[in-house]
């Protein structure tokens, strides 16, 4: 008696004598190489988002990775894996990075091979499909590394003498009298130090990765998801520019609501403002598309 087998079934008693190397088993033992071999990066890493007021969003970073991952779980729920051993070449050259890193102590490039040995585990065990499908979410997960220091400085100094310019214009618009030296500005009632705190780069690391997020969750047009994410930066400097100008009009009224819980309160208002700001922002920019869409099909609509 002879038994004929379709291709299916040849295929699906294929794929059970083959395990997926991407099955969940093989992604909790990498999980946990990378997490032994990173410990000591991870460690530092969250003590920093902990304690540095500017990196406060990192917590949220994989968190927020991780869940868009999961949600494209059934994107590959019909693929079989096709490993790529150039995702091997990626582990090692992040292993020399992160040799290297702990020798000089670079703590941006460490952290940084991280999430590059990461991209190189999907590649070797998924290949170029699951790297593809997964590109969103690892591209986040660099957000959660700090910016070298150097970088850092190099940024933030010319954000405070832009805030403090932007403010002495508004203040003195306003009639109260004020005088600017460098980031410093000096009122009848006392002297504002807009310092790196106030320079507005907390709020524009959170809110271009928020703008990646929400443009990600709320829109489907790559245009417009590019124009939120690079309009947070004039966002974020009016704002913070608003803050310091707010907080110099106060000072004057009340010098003691300069700093202290108010000021870091007034902080996070102005912060939702600027977000309240990109929503509205993206709400303009989908009349438009939706405007430029309907005179496209007009115009092809036959007469």
């Amino acid at each position: 008696m002879s038994v004929t087998m379709t291709a299916a079934q040849t295929q699906s008693e294929s794929v059970e004598q083959h395990p997926s190397p991407f099955s969940w088993g093989t992604i909790a033992w990498v999980s946990a190489l990378l997490a032994i071999c990173y410990a000591p990066v991870l460690y530092r890493l969250a003590a920093q988002w902990y304690n540095d007021e500017d990196m406060g969003h990192g917590f949220f970073v994989p968190v927020i990775a991780g869940y868009i991952a999961w949600q494209k779980r059934d994107q590959i729920a019909g693929r079989l894996p096709r490993p790529n051993w150039w995702g091997l070449a990626i582990l090692i050259w992040a292993g020399a990075q992160l040799y290297f890193a702990t020798l000089g102590a670079e703590l941006f490039a460490a952290r940084t091979s991280l999430v590059i040995s990461i991209i190189g585990a999907v590649l070797l065990l998924g290949g170029k499909d699951y790297l593809r499908i997964f590109a969103f979410p690892l591209f986040l997960l660099f957000f959660m590394v700090p910016i070298p220091a150097v970088i850092y400085n190099q940024i933030t100094f010319p954000l405070q003498l832009l805030a403090s310019r932007v403010a002495e214009g508004a203040i003195s618009a306003l009639q109260i009298p004020i005088i600017r030296e460098g980031n410093v500005l000096e009122l009848a009632s006392q002297k504002l130090n807009v310092v790196e705190a106030c320079s507005g780069i907390r709020s524009l690391l959170t809110l271009t990765f928020l703008s990646l997020v929400y443009g990600y969750f709320c829109e489907k047009r790559l245009w417009i998801r590019a124009f939120l994410f690079f309009s947070t930066i004039p966002i974020a400097i009016v704002a913070n520019a608003g803050r310091v100008t707010l907080t110099g009009v106060i000072s004057e009224w009340k010098p003691e609501l300069a700093e202290g819980l108010f000021h870091e309160a007034q902080g996070w208002v102005i912060f939702m403002v600027a977000f309240a700001i990109m929503a509205a922002l993206h709400q303009i920019l989908l009349r438009v598309a939706r405007l430029t869409e309907g005179a496209n099909k007009h115009e092809l609509t036959p007469a």
